[in-house]
Formats: structure tokens, sequence, C-alpha cells
């Protein structure tokens, strides 16, 4: 045991960092899981501007992620059907109506140009050995997108879990603007399905949002249409939730056609008697018109997971933009000035002749020397000093390009690599203007692709309870003591939802608060059964004669409840209700004295009427001094 516990451990350890790490949680520097940027690198690499075959594309992904073709598979068409970083063409399945894609043989695709432009440049790329050690893939991608808020992802690992909501393309792009000129932003999820959005609860990404489904109400108001779907739901599995609340009795629709083809229009039929206004919350409560989700934004943050809001990943992510268009910017100076620097070295070689000094030697040493004597009477013009390698290049310079040298163009084109130089070192020197401009740059270019789908609104919490229907049919039978939906009785008809409570009062001298049942034994002495008001609740005022039968007469008021529970309107239950009101009596009460030798009063009378409300233990207000044969009601004058 000593033995096996420090392996699991050691085991589990390494299997649940390995998930966290390198399948289920982002990173956030380029907002990729590892099957995602595989894919994007092997397109990447692929790339030839024309289209490629997904199943070639899995299968040369492969050789990079160690996992299966179907999990590469899936992701691919999830990934494309984000619109942004990869250009499909063929089936990829209908995010709106849930449609699987066709076979990978069948569909093709490749990268879009913002791709192209925004997630890739190998010489700033860190790369690592695939799983097999014969290739090497990134580390990130060296993307200049905030990636990870973009696209939005959802991802299980060992012990934690990650949701980050989809946001806007230039919303995003214009927070970092904001963010580079030090002011304050605030962003919100944006969806392909379109819909509402309530964000009251976002809480910068910590917290939850609500969607609803955009329906249209019909002129005649007999017709309701859902034009647009929340997140995570499709037109097949809304219309089956609304089958189901349909079926369940919680809201009325005649028929339903499905009209989905490029947008969503589901079209409800109402019958006879219902209207749009009252079926519409009933949708929003019962049915999957609407949604809460939740967001948590876990990333993997300097090699471990990391919980962040929205506007720190935002933070990160403009100070990472702003690095990589300066390592960019420096990695383009360093090239012009290499370029600088040896077209200074070929103009000197070619229009001063310098190659001339070569045609007498005979050794390859000679040869070199020859061109660093020749060049040296010069050296004053470099731009930095030359060397070996300088002279390998200068050497293999073909007879063909010395012979049509043309001074003029040679100068014109080195004049431009110097205004580069000078330009390139301008947009370092203002790095933050630079940053903004490449970002207003993309906004002016696709910008209009990417235009807000989700309209963000307020709008109240629908309560079931409110917008239930009365569709139960609850009645109760003396003859078999049974109340409930499942029974065909003849007393205390009510209709009822199933969010109400039934007051049921028996003649045994207790009460008891049920939700509407199917079938429920309550006994044959039922002297009322009520829909309970749970707010202001209810007022029993009853009399009852004891086991000596002395009257009483007591009146409760019910606010408080335990569901189902049995509680004693007489204490003991030592008596029998003989009359119950449900609220205030509205009658005199004639009290008729059993026999007795000598006995002079025969009745007496109490006004119920004047009672006051006294506490479920109380025994009550006794009516008369005698026990009671017989109780009288009469009609007050």
């Amino acid at each position: 045991m000593s033995y096996v516990e420090p392996l699991m451990r050691r085991n589990f350890l390494e299997y649940a960092s390995y998930v966290i790490v390198d399948r289920a949680i982002p990173d956030l520097r380029d907002g990729l899981k590892p099957v995602q940027r595989r894919i994007l690198t092997t397109l990447f690499e692929m790339d030839d501007g024309r289209f490629h075959k997904v199943a070639n594309v899995i299968g040369e992904t492969m050789k990079l992620h160690p996992h299966g073709d179907a999990s590469i598979g899936d992701a691919l068409v999830v990934l494309a059907n984000k619109d942004y970083f990869i250009e499909r063409q063929g089936n990829f399945g209908n995010v709106l109506t849930g449609h699987p894609p066709a076979a990978a043989r069948y569909i093709e695709c490749r990268l879009t140009a913002l791709a192209r432009e925004t997630l890739f440049n190998k010489k700033l790329t860190e790369y690592q050995p695939s799983y097999d050690g014969r290739k090497q893939e990134p580390v990130f991608l060296p993307a200049k997108l905030p990636v990870i808020l973009l696209l939005g992802t959802e991802g299980i690992a060992v012990g934690m879990a990650t949701r980050i909501l989809p946001h806007n393309f230039c919303e995003l792009l214009r927070a970092q603007i904001a963010l580079l000129r030090k002011e304050p932003i605030e962003l919100y999820p944006d969806f392909q399905q379109g819909g509402l959005l309530d964000v009251s609860d976002y809480d910068d990404g910590r917290g939850r949002v609500r969607v609803r489904a955009r329906i249209e109400r019909r002129k005649d108001k007999k017709t309701l249409i859902i034009r647009e779907i929340p997140y995570g739901t499709t037109t097949e599995s809304l219309i089956n939730s609304i089958e189901t609340a349909v079926q369940k009795g919680k809201l009325k629709v005649a028929s339903i056609e499905d009209r989905t083809a490029e947008d969503v229009e589901i079209v409800l039929h109402l019958p006879r008697g219902v209207y749009a206004d009252e079926v519409e919350p009933q949708l929003y409560a019962y049915t999957q018109c609407e949604a809460s989700i939740s967001s948590n934004i876990t990333v993997i943050r300097g090699d471990h997971p990391a919980e962040m809001t929205v506007t720190e990943v935002m933070e990160v992510l403009t100070r990472r933009l702003r690095d990589q268009i300066k390592a960019e910017l420096e990695l383009e100076l360093r090239e012009l000035e290499d370029r600088r620097h040896f077209m200074t070295l070929e103009q000197i070689f070619i229009e001063n002749r310098v190659y001339k000094g070569i045609e007498t030697e005979r050794t390859s040493d000679g040869v070199r020397r020859a061109v660093w004597d020749g060049m040296d009477r010069y050296r004053m013009f470099f731009i930095r000093p030359m060397t070996d390698d300088d002279v390998d290049r200068l050497l293999k310079i073909p007879i063909r390009r010395i012979s049509v040298y043309d001074i003029n163009k040679y100068k014109k084109d080195l004049d431009e690599v110097v205004r580069r130089i000078k330009e390139t070192k301008r947009k370092l020197r203002a790095l933050t203007r630079t940053t903004i401009a490449y970002l207003e740059d993309l906004l002016e270019r696709y910008g209009g692709d990417y235009k807000r789908r989700t309209e963000i609104q307020s709008f109240d919490v629908v309560s079931k309870k409110e917008v239930a229907l009365q569709a139960l049919k609850v009645s109760y039978d003396p003859k078999t003591g049974f109340v409930g939906t499942a029974v065909k009785g003849s007393k205390f008809k009510l209709s009822v939802s199933e969010y109400d409570k039934l007051l049921i009062v028996s003649g045994e001298g207790f009460y008891k608060v049920v939700s509407p049942p199917e079938k429920l034994y309550v006994g044959p002495k039922v002297l009322a059964v009520e829909e309970l008001d749970e707010e202001a609740g209810v007022i029993l005022t009853f009399l009852y004669r004891d086991a000596k039968k002395m009257a009483w007469a007591k009146k409760i008021h019910i606010t408080g409840f335990i569901r189902d529970k049995e509680y004693d309107l007489i204490k003991g239950r030592q008596g029998t209700i003989d009359k119950l009101w449900v609220g205030d009596a509205d009658r005199l009460v004639q009290l008729l004295y059993r026999p007795a030798p000598r006995q002079r009063k025969k009745e007496d009378w109490f006004d119920p009427r004047r009672l006051e409300v006294c506490g479920l233990a109380a025994r009550g207000t006794r009516m008369g001094s005698k026990p009671v044969a017989r109780i009288k009601l009469h009609k007050p004058s």
C-alpha cells in the first residue's frame, strides 16, 4: 500500500495537469485549446490560397494531435462555424437548426484573410516538438486579436471548468483602443444566434446573463413568430421544449411550423380563446425561449490555470498586442537594416567594379582577399562592418545581374529602403499610436462583416407561478375520501396550476396544505378544499363541540405552514366541527341545549361575527354554558 499510494498520487496529478493545460482550458495568449491551435497551424502550413478537403486537413493535423481524427474533425467544424478564421465550402452543419455537417471527405476549408493577417508570424513563433518528436508545433500562436473573448469556449478539466462567452469583434477592438488611451471599458457577450440579452448580472464575466428568443407578434394577436433563438439552443431543441410544455399543459399552442432556412422562423399558431400577450411570457417561463448562462473565465496563464475578469483579460491582451507589434516592427527594422547594408555593399561592388579584382586570382583564398581589399577602400560608406558572410553573398551575385545593373533604379530602391527604415523607427517611437492605428485599420477593413447580433435589453424575470395556466382540475369524492386531479368527484371542483397550494379542512378537526395531488386520501368528512393564497393566507371561522358536547367558536389566520403536515384545529382532536366558514362568519348561532332535569334555560344565542383571531393552539370562545344538542344558523336581521 505504501508503494501504490504515492504512485497513484503522482500519476493522477500528472493526468490532471495534462487535461487542464493540454486539452480543456484555453491559453490566454492565443485563446486556443491545443487541438484548435494544431488545426490552424496545419491550415497555415498547407495554405496555398485554395480550399482543402477537410479529411486531408484532419490527416495532416493528426501528425501534431495524438487524440484521433474524431476530436479534430469536431473541433474544426466548431471553429469554422465561428466565421472568423476558417472559410467554409460545403455543408458544415447549421448552428441554428443543429443539423450535423457532411462527412469530412465532402467539405472543404481554408484560412480566412483575417486569420492569415492576425494569427501567424513564423519568425516570432516559439516552437516545441510534437508528441512523437517528428515535427515542430507552436507553443502558442502570436495572435494579435483577443481570441479568447472573440470565440468564447467551454471546457471541463479535472477539478475545474471554464465557460467563456463570445464577444463582438468590433467592440473588442474598440475596447483595446480605449485601454491604450487609458479609458474605461465595458464589454458584453454577443452571440451568433442573435436574440435578446440581459447583462444586469454579468459582473465583468464573473456572473451570468439571461438570453431570450426574439419573438414577433402578428397583428391578429393569434400568431407568434420566433425570429432569433437563445445561445446554446437550436430550433429543434427549442421546438421540442415548446411541445413538451404543451403536453404538460403549461401553455396552449394549436400548431407549430418550422420555416427556418438561412434565418430562423418558427411560427406558433394559437388556439381559440388564447392570445399572444398571454402565451409569450409562458414561452419565456417554460421553454428554451429564455435561458440563463453563467460565465466563468478560467484560462491558462503562465503555465497554470487562473480565474480572470473580462477587463483583466483585455488589459493583459492589449499590453501583449502592443508588445507583439513592437516585436514585429523591431524584426522588420532589423531586416530592413540588413537589406540596406547589403544593398550598399552590392552597389559599391558593382558600380566601382570591385569584381574586376578577382579575375586574375587562381585560388579561393585569393578571390576572397581580392574582395576584402577592393571593398576596404570604400568602408567609409558601409552601414556596418563587412563580414565573411557578406563576402560570400557578393561572390554569389550572378553575371547576368551585373550586366543589366541599373544605377538609377538601384538608387531608387535603396532610397525606398531608407524611407521604410525611417517610417519603422517613427512607428516604434510612437508605439501606442501605432497600435491604435493598427486596430483602427482592422476595424475599417473587417468591422463591417461582424456587426452586433444580440440586442442588449433589460427584462424582468417571468414568474412561472404568475403565468401558469389553471389547467389542473381538482375535485373531492366524499364516497371514497380521495381528492386530486385523477378523482372524478362531485364536490369542491377547482381549476388550479401546478404552483398553487390547496387547503384541505376536515370535519374531524384538522387541516393540511398540499400541492395539487393526483390522488390523495383525506377521509370522508372534508368540509373545504380551497386554493390558498400564500402571501395573504386564509381565515377560518368554525364552530365545534368537544367530547362533553360543549360548544366553542374559533377564528384563526393561517399564514405559515409546512406542506403535507396535518395541523389540529381542535386540541387533541377531541370533538367535531359543526360549521366552517372560509373567511369571516356571516350567520348568528342558536344553541339548543341538551334536555336535563330542572333545566330552565333551553337555548342561547351567539354572534360569531364578533370573534377575534386567536392562536391555533387556543381552545377558542365558549358559546354556551351547557352541553349542546343542536346548533342552528340564522341570517342576521
